[in-house]
């Protein structure tokens, strides 16, 4: 079973018509994701440059992830639930477009205050690009759902573990305003993205009905909230150790164990390139086994190497930081697929309200951990974020909604017979 092409369709659009997999739709999705968390890194990867030239506190740097995460925390549930009722097929490619923006005004900020907005402005890019972007890998899927949001997730991994890198050899040497080279990125993006909602508009919406039509939730309402609940402790425990590491990791290095800032950043990136590696790894797990059992692997087994990470020499900092990137980052494509399953035909809502709050509790962690270190210490900050895995014993309390691929695609095989 098949859709027609248009006369004029896209090249993405000829590709990704069938009734299958869009692969190049996902591959096109997950590469915009890339460049967008590419150019969303750049902004903690300057911390250590940023704190030194303009003078500032652990706490005002946290305050710059606040504004950043914030931003695009608030507006993204609410981006997801009017897509829901909606489409804007062209919002990705103007979402791109405020952080283009955000961008430029990073590479030449003359004072904190610039610095605060060109974080907003980041964030309000985000805010549009992940949960609509979210919906199209979930379109694009082919009833494969855990793998298209690990392959949407993967370029955004790569592209935030890119970070630190181009920091480190590309904006340390050459100075913050270099960070303008990189709306170039952000235009090509637009353009991708231009091509993406061609065929969002013509095939995307069609698809995601017409798999809304074979789901039908069969867990109780208090269920479906107390299941909510516990997925939101759950970002909060993943999200704010992750905080600890993406704000705070390069100054733990360079203060305790003396590194100089290249030294850092390219630690900080072995950390976000196993977070990558595992972002793509627990979608087709979830949809083989279960989400609910990769959700609760991945928070509460990482437990053993945050604690003991504080008490390590560099060596096995940097040996310990791959298992615990590896192992959280899987938790969050099935924590999606979870709760589109668990909340069928609102997908954008869905994926807007998890991505927010994935921001959000970083926003809030990042500030509440900057004003932390400077009172007790970045090394006690390590030592207490060592815990938060704990929460993943809650995990215990979600029902099975894991749905066999199989079947539904038994299902749709009858239907198009």
């Amino acid at each position: 079973m098949s859709e027609t092409v248009p006369a004029q369709a896209t090249p993405l659009s000829r590709i990704g018509a069938a009734g299958g997999t869009a692969v190049s739709i996902l591959v096109a999705i997950s590469f915009c994701h890339l460049l967008n968390d590419m150019m969303q890194s750049l902004l903690p990867a300057l911390y250590p440059m940023i704190k030194s030239s303009y003078h500032l506190t652990f706490g005002q740097v946290g305050l710059l992830t606040f504004t950043f995460q914030f931003t695009a925390s608030l507006l993204q549930p609410l981006v997801g639930a009017m897509a829901d009722r909606r489409p804007r097929p062209y919002s990705l490619a103007v979402g791109m477009g405020f952080t283009l923006v955000g961008l430029v005004l990073l590479a030449f900020a003359g004072s904190y205050a610039l610095l605060l907005i060109a974080a907003g402005l980041i964030g309000t890019g985000s805010s549009v690009f992940h949960p609509e972007s979210s919906r199209v890998a979930r379109m694009a899927s082919g009833g494969k759902h855990g793998l298209a949001q690990s392959v949407f997730q993967v370029g955004g991994n790569f592209g935030t573990s890119a970070g630190p890198l181009l920091a480190a050899f590309i904006v340390l040497p050459h100075g913050q305003s270099s960070v303008a080279w990189f709306s170039l990125a952000a235009m090509l993006g637009m353009f991708v993205l231009f091509h993406v909602g061609h065929w969002y508009k013509a095939h995307g919406i069609k698809r995601l009905k017409a798999a809304a039509g074979h789901l039908r939730s069969t867990v109780p309402r208090r269920q479906v909230i107390t299941s909510v609940t516990v997925l939101m402790a759950l970002i909060f425990s993943k999200y704010v150790y992750l905080a600890s590491i993406t704000s705070y990791y390069t100054f733990y290095l360079i203060g305790h164990f003396h590194v100089s800032v290249r030294s850092a950043q390219l630690h900080l990136f072995l950390f976000l390139a196993s977070a990558a590696v595992g972002g793509f790894v627990g979608g087709p797990l979830g949809d083989r086994l279960g989400a609910k059992y990769i959700i609760w692997g991945s928070i509460l087994g990482v437990l053993p190497f945050t604690l003991a990470l504080p008490y390590v020499n560099l060596f096995w900092t940097a040996v310990l930081t791959i298992p615990i990137g590896l192992i959280l980052s899987s938790a969050f494509p099935a924590i999606i697929v979870y709760a589109q399953d668990l909340m069928p035909g609102r997908t954008g809502t869905v994926a807007g309200l998890f991505f927010g709050l994935a921001f959000g509790m970083g926003s809030v962690g990042a500030a509440v951990l900057g004003k932390l270190a400077d009172d007790i210490g970045i090394d006690r900050i390590y030592q207490i974020c060592a815990f938060l895995p704990l929460i993943g014993l809650l995990a215990a309390f979600l029902p099975n909604v894991h749905k066999t691929h199989a079947a539904g695609a038994a299902s749709q095989a009858a239907a198009a017979g």
